[in-house]
């Protein structure tokens, strides 16, 4: 069983890896991953061996805390919580700044500190920044007793708090003995600066956070509120969680369809744009579905509601999104081993340090002055932020495109992608027969021969009568029935038409009733070699015509390919049709590679010979039979307009069937991996380089000694750079 906890209290990665360890160290969880930029922990345990209040009472011991409800109540509690703490944040720094700048304001002057009252005004200006600050120093000191870990909030505690004591130290002793006329330097400036920036940090993280989150608002903001319901022959507005699969409702010009369903009356162009990302309005009419929140342009329709509520599309779509941006990336397990002990080895840093300058012989206060610096600019948000922040930007990103990628890990394993294996009917073509071919003999027309092979099929339930008798009924021929039908298996048919006979299939049918065909069979000949079912029309054991009807390609498939191709992927199509049938698609597409007349159960064996080569393969497919060979993949994309079976296997799902949203996915994902690399460069780049600047390296030759308020400064920009590096990436135009 998976359940997703919301924890209250996570404020930077080291907390995330503490949580993680307290939900792995319960027998019978056997996966637990924290997500430190979406404060969400997804937890995959027996439910026979674990309950969730064990669950909540090891991430409480942890000294953090769980919002309660259900997963829409822990949902809609972890928002408002977000949002209560970030208003905190903003309280909180803005009484920080104003105490702040008259306290370094006042610290600036000459020797101010060498008398009582310069120090009291100090000290009475850094107790209000002290209290704005105060979570830092309960939570830092709860993580100590409760698990014997420090965190960042530990840091901060200690670095900020060891100056603010230091400083009460030598006011009291001024207050009390006076300074002996020398002058003496307090730190509470240290204190209330640092303190100052670090909320800064905080509030600018959470702002980004929340607007890393906009997509998965926006695709909830498209949710109706209410429909207007035909029951008994009255129309009645009510809500839509009243609306239940079944209802008749109406939808007029303009409007937004309340849920998903079919159309039973009217026709209008709807635009489905805000979920699939298609600009061109989609032609519906009776029998066609429809999305829930789509706009309808031009006409009114009534259907019948099929999905309604947390079964909606829409909500479905919704509930992926948020699912990959809570899940976690391969690639940030580097950054979260390195933040795990990252917090331990700073302090050991900072211990160090002071000694080592103390044996110096330097005072105590530039010994204080490297270990504050230290402490504080030693922070790894920015590399707990690195990953998922990206990942949450990305996300949202393909799903305003209709392109919904299940996890973070899937969004990784796209980008390295170097094989992409497509289905053939339903993916690359449009999974039903098209007639394409029509040759009039004789004298004959076009619309005769048309009509003549349509009447024959209209009582055959082959898919090939299908395509012959849509072509037929859209160029408005009448079609009667025929007056005497019989079907011949794997021939074709034998029909009465106006008291003739009429014969429409193959060779084989030809030879059986002594057609001679000779004048038309290179013309067979050719439309067989193009993978086409070829059919002589006869009239009287007289060919008059030719029809042929094949799976015709989707528009987009051929660039589909070629792009691909461009990009140095291999392409190859796999298909259960004859080779000759799968030989002419994958000629008139670009593929060279072409494994054809595959079985379902052999499609999967097929993606592990190809994943033997050593590469990274994606399969694209639509259908139940796509279903074991989207598993096998490294990573399977299931076009949405394909069976729930296909989507649910996936991991990309495309809400169109447009393959060339099949090289959209890549490219996106090979954006936001290049923008995590960046994000997790710049972090460790930065802490490499800050730490030892800290603790004084720079000092011996050029005498620069970081002061400790410009190392709270340089961590709160840490994370915001990072964050601000990620939330360019919605400017991005693929």
């Amino acid at each position: 069983m998976i359940t997703v906890l919301t924890i209250e209290g996570m404020h930077c990665a080291s907390c995330a890896a503490r949580i993680e360890r307290a939900l792995g160290d319960i027998p019978g969880v056997t996966r637990a991953r924290v997500n430190f930029a979406v404060r969400s922990a997804h937890v995959a345990y027996d439910p026979e061996r674990v309950s969730a209040s064990d669950l909540d009472k090891a991430v409480q011991r942890a000294g953090y805390g769980v919002l309660g409800g259900g997963a829409g109540d822990r949902e809609d509690e972890g928002r408002l919580a977000a949002e209560r703490e970030r208003e905190a944040l903003k309280r909180r720094f803005l009484v920080a700044l104003f105490f702040a700048v008259p306290l370094l304001i006042f610290s600036m002057g000459p020797p101010l500190a060498s008398n009582g009252v310069t120090a009291l005004v100090q000290f009475l200006l850094t107790v209000p920044i002290v209290a704005a600050g105060s979570q830092f120093f309960t939570r830092g000191a709860r993580s100590v007793a409760r698990t014997g870990r420090a965190t960042m909030d530990t840091l901060v505690a200690i670095g900020t708090g060891s100056a603010f004591l230091y400083s009460l130290v030598l006011s009291l002793r001024i207050w009390i003995a006076g300074t002996g006329g020398e002058p003496v330097h307090l730190y509470y400036e240290v204190t209330g600066m640092l303190l100052m920036f670090i909320l800064l940090g905080r509030w600018l993280e959470a702002r980004a956070i929340e607007r890393a989150s906009d997509a998965v608002r926006e695709l909830a903001g498209l949710q109706v509120k209410a429909a207007v319901v035909l029951r008994g022959g009255v129309e009645t507005e009510m809500p839509i969680e009243q609306v239940v699969p079944g209802d008749m409702l109406i939808v007029r010009p303009g409007g937004k369809i309340p849920v998903d369903g079919l159309v039973v009356e009217g026709q209008s162009f709807v635009d489905e744009s805000m979920i699939t990302g298609e600009s061109m309005p989609v032609e519906k009419r009776p029998g066609d579905k429809v999305i829930g929140s789509t706009i309808t342009t031009t006409g009114a329709i009534t259907l019948t509601a099929t999905r309604t509520g947390r079964d909606s599309f829409l909500a479905q779509v919704i509930a992926l999104v948020r699912e990959a941006q809570s899940s976690k990336a391969p690639v940030q397990d580097l950054a979260d081993r390195i933040a795990a002990g990252f917090v331990p080895a700073v302090l050991v840093i900072t211990l160090l340090s002071f000694i080592v300058w103390r044996a110096a012989g330097m005072t105590t206060g530039f010994c204080l002055s490297v270990a504050i610096s230290i402490l504080v600019i030693a922070c790894p948000c920015a590399l707990g932020l690195a990953t998922p922040i990206a990942v949450m930007v990305g996300t949202g990103m393909a799903a305003r495109r209709g392109i919904l990628i299940k996890s973070a890990m899937s969004l990784e394993l796209t980008a390295r992608v170097s094989t992409v294996v497509f289905d053939k009917t339903g993916t690359l073509t449009r999974g039903k027969p098209t007639l394409t071919d029509l040759v009039a003999l004789r004298g004959h027309t076009e619309e005769e021969v048309l009509r003549l092979a349509a009447i024959a099929e209209k009582k055959s339930e082959h898919p090939v009568a299908g395509a012959i008798i849509c072509e037929a009924e859209r160029r408005g021929i009448p079609l009667p029935d025929p007056e005497y039908f019989r079907s011949l298996s794997g021939r074709g048919v034998r029909v009465s038409i106006d008291s003739r006979e009429v014969l429409l299939g193959n060779r084989v049918l030809a030879q059986e009733f002594g057609v001679e065909i000779s004048d038309v069979s290179e013309r067979l000949a050719q439309l067989e070699a193009e993978g086409k079912t070829a059919m002589v029309v006869c009239v009287e054991r007289m060919p008059i015509g030719v029809v042929a009807v094949t799976d015709v390609a989707k528009e987009g498939s051929k660039d589909a390919v070629a792009e691909l191709r461009s990009r140095g992927k291999a392409v190859v199509m796999i298909t259960g049709d004859t080779r000759r049938t799968a030989v002419a698609i994958a000629r008139e597409l670009g593929i060279e590679d072409v494994l054809s007349e595959t079985l379902p159960d052999r499609k999967a064996e097929e993606i592990r010979k190809i994943q033997q080569r050593g590469v990274v393969v994606a399969m694209v497919g639509d259908g139940i039979n796509d279903a074991p060979a989207l598993a096998a993949a490294d990573v399977g994309i299931a076009l949405g307009s394909g069976t729930s079976v296909a989507m649910e296997t996936g991991d990309i799902v495309l809400v169109g069937d447009d393959p060339r949203s099949v090289v959209a996915a890549i490219d996106l994902s090979r954006y936001v991996m290049r923008k995590v690399r960046q994000n997790l460069f710049f972090a460790l780049i930065y802490n490499a380089a800050a730490i030892p600047i800290a603790a004084g390296a720079l000092y011996p030759l050029t005498g620069f000694l970081l002061n400790p308020m410009v190392a709270g400064a340089a961590m709160a920009l840490s994370s915001v750079s990072v964050v601000a590096n990620s939330l360019l990436m919605r400017r991005h135009q693929p």
